[in-house]
Formats: C-alpha cells, sequence, structure tokens
C-alpha cells in the first residue's frame, strides 16, 4: 500500500465574545467550519453558544496526531488556550476569510 499524506486540522472556535471556546478536529477544515457558520445542527454547542468565530487551527498530516492534541487542548485552562491563540492570532480575527482565499 502506497504512504499517502493526509491533512488532518485542530481548529479553535469562539464566540463574539470570546467567552466561550469550541475544540475539534477534522479532515476538512473549510468544510467543518461552514457547518458551524450555517449552523446546520441547530442543537450543536457551537449553535448553542454562537461558536462561528476561527481564531486558531493547526495542520497535521495523521489523524491520530490531531486526536491527541485535541485532548490535549481541551484539558488546558482557558488562560492557557487565551495564550496559544494570542501567539497565533494577536488580533482574535476569523481566520475563515484566510483559509477560503
Amino acid at each position: 500500500m502506497k504512504n499517502r499524506d493526509y491533512n488532518f486540522y485542530v481548529y479553535i472556535l469562539t464566540n463574539y465574545t470570546k467567552k466561550v471556546f469550541y475544540i475539534g478536529v477534522t479532515n476538512s477544515l473549510i468544510a467543518r467550519i461552514n457547518i458551524h457558520k450555517e449552523k446546520i445542527n441547530k442543537n450543536s454547542f457551537t449553535s448553542k453558544y454562537n461558536c462561528v468565530y476561527l481564531v486558531y487551527y493547526e495542520h497535521f498530516t495523521y489523524y491520530y496526531t490531531a486526536f491527541l492534541r485535541e485532548k490535549q487542548l481541551k484539558k488546558w485552562r482557558r488562560e492557557k488556550k487565551a495564550n496559544l491563540i494570542n501567539k497565533f492570532n494577536p488580533d482574535w480575527k476569523d481566520l475563515y476569510g484566510l483559509i477560503t482565499g
């Protein structure tokens, strides 16, 4: 079997007030953020708390590595997550436009 590279992403969404974080993992970042922004699942956490602003993401080649990183970030305290976002995206801008071109 041929070794292939894959694209997996761990991402952080927040709401307008930047008080709520949602951390997820996906193999299609643009499609997944679209789902959050369109609030397709009305009962989801992101719909309930209006977490539609992509403020952070990381790229991984392998799902298991991304999965472990997601679990790691979810265990972090809010302050540590905020510091990570500040280093990556100091203005906390919605990065959706950046990833969609």
